[in-house]
Formats: structure tokens, sequence, C-alpha cells
């Protein structure tokens, strides 16, 4: 009697059947998911790519009907044109440029640094009446900033800091919704590290700088970024607070260069364009850098009350 060597039969379970059963589907799903976010992504990127190809035609091609999509004869122009055009003023074009490096490197750094010491002390030190000046940092949000702006340019009057760095930096500071973010961060600061640092002989500055701004990174990572893309692109400030061409910020010089008569308009479309490309780029690189911290902080449940 012959003896059957042929090796047995290896049975799939019935689980791991509907497994390799479900892995086509799955595969299906997510490359059709991928399709779409990149259809998505390349959708929303369509305004980009049009500013940026626009701010290298040529004068021909800017006024072409239908308009053209991408530029066939790129120059650089348009760049020569916008410093001709900024140039032609008594204020030299480095001026403008440094005025809105001062005043967003001013905010950026102060709002970050008084919204956290605030958020420190009413989280930390818990003082009375701090929840009525929590109450009141809230309903701050409910206010609009064009309704505070004759209030503010009076005491900013009053001051004597109109047409100074001070008029366009202060205002900027103690804002509603900076103290709210931070506040809501450092609440999900272990208190018992503060109290072991407290211990150590650590004070209060040190504590701040050392424990609590390295533990709510997300939170003054995402003012940064929006304080900077706010200020950065504010022209409106800038034209309330101030009367001399030499403390006017680059997005004001832009928005008059733009805002002259209809000929000078047609003339200076393509310096028009290449100043979009250039007030763009500063912001674009920040959220770049910044965007992880960003999507952390909308993500965190520190956010939610």
């Amino acid at each position: 009697m012959t003896r059957d060597t042929r090796p047995p039969v290896r049975r799939i379970p019935a689980i791991r059947r509907s497994v390799l059963r479900t892995l086509p589907a799955l595969r299906v799903r997510t490359i059709v998911k991928y399709l779409l976010m990149t259809a998505l992504v390349g959708f929303f990127a369509l305004p980009l790519v049009y500013m940026v190809t626009t701010a290298f035609k040529p004068f021909d091609e800017l006024f072409l009907y239908p308009p053209r999509f991408f530029v066939r004869n790129p120059t650089l122009d348009n760049l020569q044109s916008l410093l001709a055009a900024l140039s032609s003023v008594d204020v030299p074009f480095s001026r403008y440029v440094l005025n809105s490096l001062i005043v967003t490197t001013g905010v950026v750094v102060s709002t970050v640094l008084v919204s956290g010491l605030c958020a420190y002390g009413l989280v930390i030190h818990r003082p009375k009446g701090s929840g009525v000046i929590l109450s009141l940092v809230i309903a701050a949000l409910m206010f609009s900033p064009h309704v505070t702006q004759i209030p503010t340019y009076m005491v900013v009057n009053s001051l004597r800091l109109v047409d100074t760095f001070g008029a366009l930096i202060i205002p900027k500071i103690a804002i509603a919704y900076n103290v709210f973010l931070m506040e809501r961060f450092t609440r999900q600061l272990p208190f018992a590290l503060v109290e072991s640092a407290r211990m150590d002989g650590a004070r209060e500055l040190r504590i701040f700088w050392r424990i609590m701004m390295p533990n709510i990174k997300p939170a003054w990572a995402t003012l940064v970024a929006l304080t900077f893309i706010s200020t950065w692109n504010d022209y409106f400030t800038p034209l309330i607070f101030t009367t001399s061409q030499s403390m006017k910020t680059f997005p004001l010089a832009l928005q008059l260069l733009a805002g002259g008569p209809a000929v000078a308009n047609i003339g200076r479309a393509g310096a028009v364009a290449a100043a979009t490309l250039v007030m763009t780029t500063p912001v674009i690189i920040v959220f770049i850098l910044m965007q992880r911290k960003v999507i952390e902080t909308m993500t965190y449940s520190g956010i939610k009350s």
C-alpha cells in the first residue's frame, strides 16, 4: 500500500479569508481618496499659481482676452517696474520694507510675551477677580476691530504717539483672542510641575520661560503665524496712525501704488502683479514653517472650554 507523500493543504481561516477579500477594496478606496485630495489641493492652489505666473508676464500677456493662465515669455520687467514706481517718491523702497519688518517683529514678540504672561498670571496665580477678567476677555471677542478704531485713535493721539512706531505696535499687543488662546493652553500645564520648580528655587520668570512656554509651544507658535500674517498684510492701521511718507509700511505703499488713476493703473499692472507676489511670499514662508503647530493647536483638546 502506497503512502501519500503530498503536503497537506493549508486551510486559510475564515477571518483571514475575509481580510484578504477586503484588501483590494481598501486599496481602491485609498487610491480614490488620494486622487480626490490631490485634485482638491490642485484646485485650491490655482489662485497661487496664477499669481506667481502673472508676476512674470510681459506687458502684452497681461491684457490678453481670454486671459492666459501660464506665462509663455517670463520676464523680470514687472519687478523692475515695481522698484521704479516705489523709488519715484522721496522715500526709498527699502524704507517701506524696514518699517514693515520693525512693526511686524515688534507686534509678534510683544503680543506673545504679554499674552503668555497674562495667561500665566490668571491660571497659575489665580488672583481675586480672575474669573471676571477672563469674562471680560471673552466679551471683548464679540467686538469688531473696526468698532474700536476711533477710541484707539483717541488714546494714541492723547499719548502723542501718532506717526510713530508705537502707534503701529502698541494697539496690537493686547488682543483678546491671543490671551484667550494662551489661557486655554496654560490650563493644561500640570500644576505639580510648577510647584516642584518653586521648591527647587526657580523664580516666576524662570518658571514662565523654561517650563510654561516650552509646554505650550503650539499655542504661541500659532500666535506667531497668525499675528505675522495679519500685521504684515495690514494697511488700514498705518493709514490711520501715520501721516508722513517715511512712516508708511510696505502694504500701504503698495495700496497707494495700485490705487492711482485708471491710466496709471493700466501702466502699473505688471508692477501691481509683482507687488502681490512680494507681499504674499513672506506669508507663505511663515505658514509653511508653522503649519504643523497651527494644525496641532486646532486639534488640541485644550482649546475647548
